[in-house]
Parts: structure tokens; C-alpha cells; sequence
């Protein structure tokens, strides 16, 4: 079939042509489409020169899927107007609380694609709430999971390129004894942690944290209480998360860890040694969801402590928009 990428020459865009190349999906003409500013552009797929197109220019009609990679202002002008002619997968948060249309994990909630016709558009879930339900679904299915208290530390490539370049311009100038600016986030990022993401609301938790609790609830399961922090650190890609897991029901660790090990999508790394675990740069350009450090919690019943780790740019983005068209082939939803 025809594919196109909206904002093929971002972080995610390209991410997707990897992707897209590396699980050989059935592809008969790419078309790579992106601002006036980067049209005339080439871009390597499969051995094969592409040329980007300029959005405004773009034809929606010549193809069955369109990903769009290219933030909330583009999402809002453009992917009702390619939903006219193709399927969306968006990977902005402009649609995911939309309850006409699916928010969509493949291993956790695959079965809401029958609701794609509603606007013929998917939303592509948050950056950490992607892996996080990833791991939770399997622990939900057998013990039913009551709460989570969850504590995100996310690489700056969440943030986009322009974050990924202040943290080296930054790191190289604090060696050089310079005085460090910071333009992209609120304070000093390298050699730092903030503890803020997005804007933040009147009840004092920001976007990001309010993004975790409703989108869990969407895709898992809405009696879910959920609380979080959502914090940046000085990590170029792959974003950890530390997981308290409350439980309605009694669990076995052994059972918790020989699920977690053959769930769809996770890998298990939990060696009680030194590096026995899984780290940011371990997870950088795998597909799989890390999961390491699983004990029990022993100040609480039925609760478990866990850590998560994954790439940002591919299962928290790129990679599960393409196991979305896989869901979309395998179901025969596309093109009806």
C-alpha cells in the first residue's frame, strides 16, 4: 500500500522510516511530507532517494495511511482534512481525549480499532504512558491493579531536537567554565533534574502528569487511581519510570516475573547484581519495554515495585504507530 509521514524530517518522522525499513512493512510508494521549508529535501528509504513534499502541496487520496509525526498545530489544520481521504495515526496529544476517537496500544487495547471509522483517525498515546500500560496489562489481567503511584524521568528527546542540542551545547559549556542559558526548558538541564514537564495547572500537577492519569485510564482501565511526577533528566533518548503497583487481589512474584517475561513487547533484565537492570542507554534503539528491580513493597499489601524503561522515539512513538497499521492489516480495517 501507499504510506505517507507527515513531518518526516523530525526526530519521530525519521524514527518511523526506520521502523518502516526494519519490520519491512508492505509498502508499494513512500511519500515523505513535511513543511515548505524542508520541501526538495532527500531522504534515504530502502536503498531508495525520496524527495519531502511540502504539506500544502500533499494529496491525501494517494494513500491508505498516513502518519502524522509533526505536533498538535499541524495535527489540528491538517488530519481531519487527510482523514477525508485515508487513516490517521497521529502521534501529537491533540486527539487522544477525544472519545470518538481510539487511543491505541496494540498489546493492551487493539480491539478499539473498530472504532477507527468514527473520524478515521487513531491517536498514538503519550511518550511514558506507552510502555507503562505495556507492562501493566499482563499484572491487570491477573491481580487487577487498584492504584499506581508512578515516577517518570524522561530524555530530553521528548522534548525534540532543539532540547536534544541545549543539552550538549550546555554539557560542552559547563567544561569550558561557561556561563549556561537556557532557552528550551525552565532550568539548567545538564548535570540537573526538573521536576516539570509541560505547563502546569491549577491544581499545581502539570500536562504531562495529568496526560498519565487520563490516558491510563483510556486505554487500561478507568477505575485505575493513578498518581505521578513527571521529571526531565539530562539523557539524550529513552525514557525510565519507577512503578508503585497496588493490587485488589494477593500476588506471586514468580508468576508477576514469568508473565512479565513472555508478555507481548516487554523483556525482563532483573539480576538482583550490579547492572543487573536495565538503563536509559541499554534501552536506546531496542523495540522491546525493559522491565527490571521487581520486589515486593513491603510497607504496603498486595503492592510491588518495579522499573520501566524504553526508547522514547520508538516504542514511545514511532515504533507504535507502524504496530497500529500492523493491527490495522492484520484486522482489515484499513481501506473499508
Amino acid at each position: 500500500m501507499n504510506i505517507a509521514i507527515v513531518g518526516a524530517t523530525g526526530n519521530v518522522g525519521r524514527k518511523l522510516i526506520e521502523v518502516l525499513e526494519k519490520k519491512n512493512f508492505p509498502i508499494s510508494e513512500l511519500f515523505l511530507v513535511a513543511s515548505s521549508k524542508s520541501e526538495g529535501k532527500k531522504i534515504n528509504y530502502s536503498g531508495k532517494e525520496h524527495t519531502v513534499i511540502a504539506l500544502e502541496k500533499f494529496d491525501f487520496s494517494k494513500v491508505k495511511i498516513a502518519f502524522f509525526a509533526a505536533g498538535s498545530l499541524i495535527a489540528e489544520k491538517w488530519a481531519h482534512i487527510a482523514a477525508e481521504k485515508t487513516i490517521v495515526i497521529d502521534n501529537s496529544k491533540f486527539f487522544r481525549k477525544d472519545p470518538e476517537i481510539p487511543l491505541i496500544v496494540p498489546e493492551v487495547n487493539s480491539k478499539e480499532l473498530v472504532h477507527v471509522k468514527n473520524k478515521n483517525i487513531i491517536a498514538n498515546a503519550n511518550c511514558s504512558v506507552i510502555p507503562l500500560v505495556v507492562v501493566l496489562k499482563p499484572l491487570h489481567d491477573l491481580y487487577n491493579v487498584k492504584r499506581i503511584v508512578v515516577s517518570t524521568y524522561q530524555s530530553v528527546s521528548g522534548a525534540g531536537k532543539d532540547a536534544m542540542d541545549e543539552l550538549a551545547s550546555q554539557t560542552q559549556e559547563f567544561f569550558q567554565n561557561k556561563e549556561l542559558k537556557s532557552k528550551y526548558f525552565t532550568k539548567q538541564i545538564a548535570f540537573n533534574a526538573i521536576p516539570h514537564i509541560d505547563s502546569f495547572l491549577e491544581d499545581g500537577y502539570t500536562k504531562e502528569e495529568q496526560k498519565t492519569n487520563d490516558e491510563v485510564k483510556k486505554i487500561l482501565d478507568n477505575k485505575i487511581k493513578i498518581t505521578s511526577t513527571c521529571v526531565r533528566i539530562p539523557v539524550m533518548v529513552s525514557h525510565s519510570l519507577s512503578v508503585n503497583v497496588e493490587f485488589n487481589k494477593k500476588y506471586n512474584l514468580n508468576e508477576i516475573k514469568n508473565v512479565l517475561s513472555t508478555s507481548p513487547g516487554c523483556k525482563l533484565v532483573d539480576d538482583h547484581k550490579d547492572g543487573g537492570y536495565i538503563t536509559p542507554v541499554d534501552a536506546e534503539n531496542k523495540f522491546e519495554t525493559f522491565i527490571s528491580r521487581i520486589r515486593e513493597d513491603k510497607s504496603q499489601p498486595n503492592t510491588i515495585n518495579l522499573w520501566v524503561v524504553s526508547d522514547n522515539l520508538l516504542k514511545g512513538a514511532a515504533l507504535n504507530a507502524v504496530e497500529i497499521a500492523e493491527s490495522l492489516l492484520k484486522n482489515d480495517f484499513y481501506g473499508k
